[in-house]
């Protein structure tokens, strides 16, 4: 297989209107778009999957290429994912990219996965530290992992969009899931105003919390 032959093959399912649509979404100008629709990508996927190392070499200038990386990695056993993160991660440059990512392998590995997301959680670049609290997100909400989540969330750079974001989204969810802890751990006040009050909003905004529960939380936005 060969890059143009790759290209030549997304451009034939490029689709005018839903490549200005997911530009607008993305909002990054730097991102190039061929406007491929996902139930696609995701054939592709699994037509390239067996050709990893040659998809490596390929650059990633298109966001459908990067896609396709990305969630071809994601399908592999732990074994051999975890012999590509440190490849993938770099390649994030945007939000959707960084949360289509989520290799299910994980799921069986959290202890074996967790050195990965400190690391990546620590480090200064804004999408290593969204994937690391989405991987928490999708993979370790739950109650044995709550001091984990709320150490590396104090500690993510949430002056950073998408730090914050994801730092809002997992501490509502950690709401919703250990409630007395989370809000334990609000109340705290270790998190920045803006990434609190994000919390906050996005917890009350859940079905699966009480309306007392709602109405308390309420009461302690800063």
């Amino acid at each position: 297989m060969h890059y143009q032959e790759l290209l030549t093959e997304l451009e034939s399912y490029a689709d005018e209107g839903y490549k200005a649509f997911h530009k607008k979404l993305l909002k990054n100008e730097s991102v190039n778009v061929i406007g491929v629709r996902v139930p696609i990508l995701r054939k592709l996927e699994k037509k390239y999957k067996a050709d990893l190392d040659e998809l490596f070499t390929f650059p990633d200038e298109y966001y459908e290429v990067t896609f396709i990386k990305l969630t071809a990695v994601s399908m592999l056993a732990y074994e051999e994912f975890v012999k590509y993160v440190d490849k993938c991660i770099p390649l994030i440059d945007n939000w959707a990219t960084c949360d289509c990512f989520t290799p299910k392998c994980i799921e069986g590995h959290k202890e074996e996965f967790l050195p990965y997301i400190r690391k990546y959680a620590l480090d200064k670049r804004e999408f290593y530290q969204r994937f690391a609290l989405t991987t928490l997100l999708h993979f370790y909400v739950e109650e044995s992992y709550a001091e984990t989540i709320f150490a590396l969330t104090e500690r993510s750079d949430t002056s950073l969009y998408y730090v914050h974001m994801a730092a809002a989204w997992l501490i509502a969810e950690a709401l919703v899931k250990f409630y007395d802890k989370a809000k334990s751990f609000l109340l705290e006040n270790t998190l920045d105003k803006k990434t609190h009050n994000k919390a906050i909003q996005k917890a009350r905004e859940s079905f699966r919390l009480s309306d007392d529960q709602k109405n308390y939380l309420k009461g302690i936005k800063r």
